[in-house]
């Protein structure tokens, strides 16, 4: 793992002046779109989904983490044996009705235990898509323990979709998280829990490069290199869908393990480290998992500055599995720790949000903004894994004009506001009365509806995953050597600390 800004490059970040997107270090490339919006929990996801595939002409490419054919894209708390709203379904009518439409979906090939909690999807979704124009691949290319973690949707090289959800049967909730709705069926008849799920769209040749990366994806999978879509004209976006930016640049950040003879890609994770490195008044993250030592240090530093900005975690009270219970969540509490020691100006918040009744609301989401100046939606966790052992993928934006900062500020805003029960204007209104966004959500949390996490109490076989931060490898090499795990880790983590920010933080060899 190398993790290094050039002092040039540190530079260009603290003066706060120039992007903190830049090719070839912090993002893999950026590119124009005319339009980009921020899609709030997966209703509203799925609903663009399925009227831009209505409008698709050539080409749809879907890269996933996991897939499930029988996902209802409006389900209405009935589940039945032939819902003509399955996302199969409708994959496969528009491909017989279509036939110069090309439909291709690469899913990770998922390990077996992985499999088993997925009902055994997308093994079964080959079954499904047997004998019809869809091309279903699993993909395996990747190192043994890691995971294929990308989730894009291109459509014609004209619209695209990037961020943290799947099209799968446990994923639909919409953005109130209500206690009870029956919508959240599966196909066995029962409930999943409230899920918080963010995704970004957006078109033009920032679509176009999404369409790039997935092809790329392909062809290391199957072989079979893909020409770009034959430009048929069309616009995908969905009418409904007002755009949050216009006339913009898009970074697209990534992660891909080193493999064979694939050298490290570590986008995400320098994007990371400048980002928190550049914030001058307010990080806000909401992710899965939190264990990464690395940006524990780092956030840790700005929280130790006396006008260092505000820091809010959002993330689930608890893993939903029993193995990232065990292994996430015990690392989370040791990170937790560590944040609340170097928090002397109390700034500095973890919370879990509850629906109202207090039932967990499960944070899928992997959504960062910093200020009112860069906003951050992909599929990397702000743990090891994503840095340098799975493959990942996010969009960036950053606002150089006064339209483009308050867009990127009401997301955030509407964000927080959602978990609380309120809009996005009573947060920006809280932030201006207090003073920053950890007193705007001490003054609207009245409901108690965003929980501080408290870190778990551990056993020694606990303390044992956690210093060892077993389950979550940085890279490759340290997959297969658990016992210095926690040595690189905090090697690397220690530099960082004693630079005060992002540089060479290569950990020893083995």
């Amino acid at each position: 793992m190398t993790v290094s800004l050039s002092s040039k490059a540190r530079g260009r970040v603290c003066d706060g002046l120039n992007s903190v997107l830049r090719p070839g270090e912090t993002c893999w490339r950026t590119a124009h779109a005319d339009r980009a919006a921020f899609l709030v929990d997966t209703e509203a996801y799925f609903t663009a989904v399925f009227d831009a595939l209505q409008q698709a002409r050539r080409s749809v490419l879907l890269l996933g983490w996991g897939f499930d054919p029988r996902t209802r894209m409006f389900p209405d708390g009935h589940d039945g044996p032939d819902d003509p709203d399955e996302v199969g379904r409708v994959l496969v009518e528009l491909a017989r009705a279509k036939p110069e439409l090309d439909i291709r979906l690469l899913i990770w090939r998922s390990a077996f235990p992985i499999a088993a909690q997925q009902e055994f999807f997308p093994h079964k979704a080959r079954q499904w898509f047997k004998d019809t124009p869809v091309k279903f691949r699993l993909d395996d290319q990747v190192p043994f323990g890691a995971c294929h973690h990308q989730k894009v949707l291109v459509i014609d090289d004209r619209l695209a979709f990037c961020g943290g959800g799947d099209i799968s049967v446990d994923r639909w909730d919409t953005a109130g998280h209500r206690d009870g709705d029956t919508r959240r069926i599966m196909p066995g008849q029962d409930y999943h829990a409230p899920r918080h799920e963010v995704m970004m769209m957006v078109d033009g040749l920032a679509a176009k490069a999404l369409g790039d990366l997935a092809r790329e994806r392909w062809r290391r999978a199957t072989n079979e290199a893909l020409p770009e879509p034959e430009d048929a004209g069309g616009d995908p976006w969905p009418d409904f869908v007002p755009p949050a930016l216009t006339d913009l640049q898009v970074g697209i950040a990534r992660t891909v393990p080193q493999w064979k003879r694939q050298a490290e890609v570590d986008e995400i994770r320098q994007l990371t480290l400048a980002s928190i490195a550049q914030a001058k008044t307010t990080i806000y993250l909401e992710n899965q998992y939190f264990t990464s030592p690395l940006i524990t240090e780092a956030l840790a530093a700005r929280l130790a500055e006396p006008d260092g900005p505000d820091v809010v975690l959002i993330s689930t009270g608890h893993a939903p599995s029993w193995f990232d219970h065990l292994t996430m969540d015990r690392a989370r509490g040791a990170m937790l720790w560590r944040l609340r020691a170097a928090d002397v100006f109390g700034r500095f918040r973890a919370f879990w949000p509850a629906t109202a009744k207090g039932d967990t609301v499960i944070v899928h989401s992997k959504t960062s903004v910093f200020d009112d100046r860069l906003a951050r939606v992909g599929s990397a966790n702000l743990n090891n894994r994503s840095g340098g052992f799975d493959t990942e993928c996010e969009l960036a934006v950053e606002a150089d004009d006064e339209a483009g900062r308050r867009a990127i500020e009401a997301f955030r805003d509407r964000l927080v506001g959602h978990f609380m029960g309120v809009t996005g204007d009573a947060v920006a209104k809280a932030r201006a009365d207090h003073g920053g966004l950890v007193r705007a959500i001490d003054a609207l949390n009245r409901e108690g509806r965003l929980q501080p996490i408290e870190p778990p109490v551990i056993t020694a076989f606990g303390e044992f995953v956690a210093r060892y931060h077993l389950g979550d490898p940085q890279d490759p090499k340290d997959a297969w050597n658990p016992g210095r795990r926690r040595e690189r880790l905090y090697e690397a983590a220690r530099k960082l600390q004693m630079l005060g920010g992002p540089a060479d933080l290569t950990p020893p060899e083995d």
